[in-house]
């Protein structure tokens, strides 16, 4: 205690016993209420601070950072939280209770401790989400596939993600499975590559198939012209030549993406209708001979129970 706090103390001491408290009473009773208020003017004063200075810098972090507003909130939550907890050490120090500081610590740590091992799923999947809230892999509107499951994202928290299934399903996904598999997300760029292979016969004509593929994208509005559309062949297969089609997408979206295939798909295979050109189905020749027995087929067999 410097000089200055034990002339304060001593001064509440003497006014204690003059309204008649005991003097081993008085002094601590005036130790502790000197105590309270200078923790009370500490943390008081700290909270300001925080408001005023140390949540305005971090929110200009969060913008310099480009975040969404979803992944902000948590953020800064998160950060106050912190910051109250660092307060109130502070102005416990400052009051004077330092044996009641170590104490508090000693007990925080154990149950840190103790906290760590019940909670390690929950602090594993917390982790994820500032992993997720930083780095950006997706965001809310996002389509999104991992494992065997695709989606469009509708919420993202420190703990879980939820993902809207293309059945209308939700999804209620822990965010560590977003972290340590691998996402895709197809819609994270300007525009997508859709690959497709039309299958045509053996003895249909290549060169003409090839060339309706490319006629019927670049008649597609929704196929870029640049980059412009492409056709290899890909495959000899059992019973098919296999043609791949490439084309793009601009601003890609699920419902864009089906849309798209299929109305190219449908025209394409109306041109191939038109010009003769045949998508053969997979069949099998079975060669061989069969051999009849003359005679009855087989003989009448007794009753069991005979």
């Amino acid at each position: 205690m410097t000089p200055l706090q034990g002339g304060v103390s001593g001064a509440f001491a003497r006014v204690l016993e003059s309204v008649g408290v005991p003097a081993e009473i008085a002094a601590s009773a005036g130790d502790a209420i000197l105590g309270g208020a200078i923790f009370v003017a500490v943390l008081v004063a700290l909270y300001v601070i925080g408001k005023r200075a140390v949540l305005p810098v971090f929110n200009g972090v969060l913008n310099a950072r480009g975040l969404d507003r979803h992944a902000k909130v948590p953020l800064r939550k998160l950060l106050w939280i912190v910051y109250l907890f660092v307060a109130i050490t502070v102005a416990f120090g400052v009051a004077g209770y330092n044996g009641f500081l170590r104490s508090l610590a000693t007990i925080a740590a154990a149950a840190t401790l103790a906290i760590g091992f019940a909670m390690q799923d929950v602090l594993k999947n917390f982790v994820a989400g500032v992993f997720i809230f930083t780095e950006k892999p997706f965001k809310i509107g996002d389509w999104i596939e991992w494992d065997d499951n695709a989606g469009v994202v509708e919420d993202i928290s420190l703990r879980i993600t939820r993902v809207r299934t293309f059945d209308n399903e939700l999804l209620t996904v822990p965010n560590s499975q977003l972290t340590d598999d691998v996402v895709k997300n197809p819609v994270d760029a300007d525009k997508l590559r859709l690959k497709f292979v039309f299958g045509i016969g053996y003895d249909d004509d290549i060169e003409a198939a090839t060339d309706i593929i490319l006629e019927e994208a670049r008649a597609h509005d929704g196929i870029m012209d640049t980059p412009e559309p492409s056709v290899r062949l890909t495959e000899l297969g059992d019973s098919s030549v296999g043609l791949q089609s490439r084309i793009w997408i601009r601003e890609p979206s699920r419902g864009d993406f089906v849309k798209t295939r299929g109305e190219y798909v449908q025209r394409v295979k109306q041109r191939f209708d038109e010009e003769g050109i045949d998508i053969p189905y997979p069949h099998r020749t079975l060669t061989g001979g069969i051999d009849v027995a003359e005679g009855p087929v087989a003989a009448e067999q007794p009753d069991a129970g005979v």
